[in-house]
């Protein structure tokens, strides 16, 4: 039998507005569907985020941007992004929820064409992640979902805080050293390629 809805909170989740409970879900329990739905909306905006983050990737690595070291570290990112839609993916079932498969939309960074203009958008993306696990967090515990809260704050609250750190130092390394983010290529992001920690590690 499905959940009732109850009256809906003002969220500015990425909610699938058509989702449906899986009739007969045998492991289903204290799950509410408004939580399900957020969930799932949360699952597509990770594919996003990494389908973007590997098309910043393919332009580092092209012969007239050549950061070789900024392109291995985008890849990383693009990869902890499809695992973050995994580990939600895997959360849903075991809660006897479901994913409803979305067209991933092309991203727009055909115009980056440089690091400081990739950093941005890392930052700004991440910060709305951040932004949207906190609402799930809050969600959850307002429709008595203590479990859901407690896993997303555990699972990716904390990490993508960490992240966005990480990119916050990044950036101003970047800019310390002279780049910007008029369209133009710099000296400073040869050093940043070469020097900083987070990008030789990734690779």
């Amino acid at each position: 039998m499905a959940e009732p809805k109850g009256k809906r909170l003002k969220t500015c989740l990425p909610s699938c507005n058509s989702h449906r409970p899986l009739p007969g879900a045998q492991v289903r329990q204290n799950y509410p569907l408004e939580v399900e739905e957020s969930v799932c909306g949360l699952i597509t905006f990770f594919y996003e985020l990494s389908y973007r983050f590997r098309a910043l990737a393919e332009i580092f690595e092209q012969d007239d941007v050549a950061l070789p070291r900024v392109a291995g570290y985008f890849h990383k990112i693009t990869e902890e992004e499809e695992q973050n839609a995994q580990t939600l993916l895997d959360y849903q079932a075991d809660r006897g929820g479901h994913y409803c498969p979305k067209d991933i939309q092309k991203p727009h960074t055909l115009m980056v064409r440089n690091l400081l203009q990739a950093l941005e958008i890392a930052l700004d993306q991440w910060k709305k992640a951040a932004s949207f696990l906190e609402e799930l967090c809050t969600l959850s515990k307002t429709q008595e979902d203590p479990h859901t809260a407690s896993f997303i704050r555990k699972r990716l609250l904390v990490p993508k805080v960490q992240q966005i750190k990480v990119t916050g130092d990044l950036l101003t390394n970047a800019k310390r050293l002279g780049c910007t983010d008029g369209g133009e290529s710099s000296f400073g992001e040869y050093l940043i390629d070469h020097l900083q920690e987070e990008l030789r590690t990734a690779v």
